[in-house]
């Protein structure tokens, strides 16, 4: 690994209805040493409590994707898109020339609890565009956004794959980098990769290794990002 990133050494933003841990540098949180790796530019772990949300705003030429680990969101957008996206749902909104939209909290009590991922595209000024899926894990390693969309999965404008990771207690798995880049998330879990432990919240990147070596010492469920070698 050529990367790391505990969870405790986050960035963190505390609005009070928004608890937020930074993995690279966004907003007022910067530093230089935490920039994004490839086409990866944000991982947010963000708690919103009931009733509490993100009003509406704008973004462009950018994919943002929400994985909700508790709870549920309540997305709007100024295409018309109006749905509510529960735990273990992903949602891919594509920015493209320009989108106005809100993230609120579905609940008026209960917290949310949600990753807001960025990834820059390759493609800009194109039509905006949203999806959102219930993908059941089939594997050790389940694609969730690829280019292509294939197999029902949420189609990125991006040479990037998103996959869920779940291993058992004392299962292993070696995820292949080759001439790419990748990123590992933790979600939830323990592992070991080498003489690094993992934990919630934990991340390591590739950008110069070929593969990642993961043990598995609970079980865990984790993101895995697939990234070009360098951001197009």
């Amino acid at each position: 690994m050529d990367y790391i990133r505990l969870a405790d050494s986050r960035g963190r933003a505390n609005f009070g209805w928004l608890d937020s841990r930074h993995t690279f540098s966004f907003g007022h949180y910067h530093d230089a040493q935490h920039m994004g790796i490839s086409a990866l530019r944000v991982i947010n772990d963000d708690r919103v409590r009931g009733g509490a949300g993100f009003d509406t705003h704008g973004h462009r030429d950018m994919e943002i994707i929400s994985y909700v680990l508790e709870g549920a969101l309540q997305h709007k957008d100024s295409t018309g898109n109006e749905f509510n996206i529960p735990a273990g749902d992903v949602q891919l909104m594509s920015a493209g020339s320009g989108i106005l939209h809100s993230e609120y909290n579905a609940s008026r009590t209960d917290t949310v609890h949600f990753l807001q991922i960025w990834i820059q595209p390759n493609v800009r000024g194109v039509k905006p565009g949203y999806q959102q899926a219930t993908i059941q894990q089939m594997d050790k390693l389940t694609p969730l956004v690829t280019p292509d969309g294939r197999d029902g999965t949420l189609s990125i404008r991006q040479d990037a794959t998103l996959s869920r990771l779940e291993l058992r207690a004392g299962e292993s798995i070696e995820l292949p980098v080759g001439d790419r880049s990748g990123y590992l998330h933790m979600l939830s879990g323990q592992a070991q990769s080498g003489q690094q432990s993992l934990h919630s919240g934990d991340g390591v990147g590739l950008v110069h290794s070929h593969a990642l070596h993961l043990q598995a010492k609970t079980d865990l469920q984790a993101l895995w990002f697939d990234l070009p070698a360098q951001a197009v």
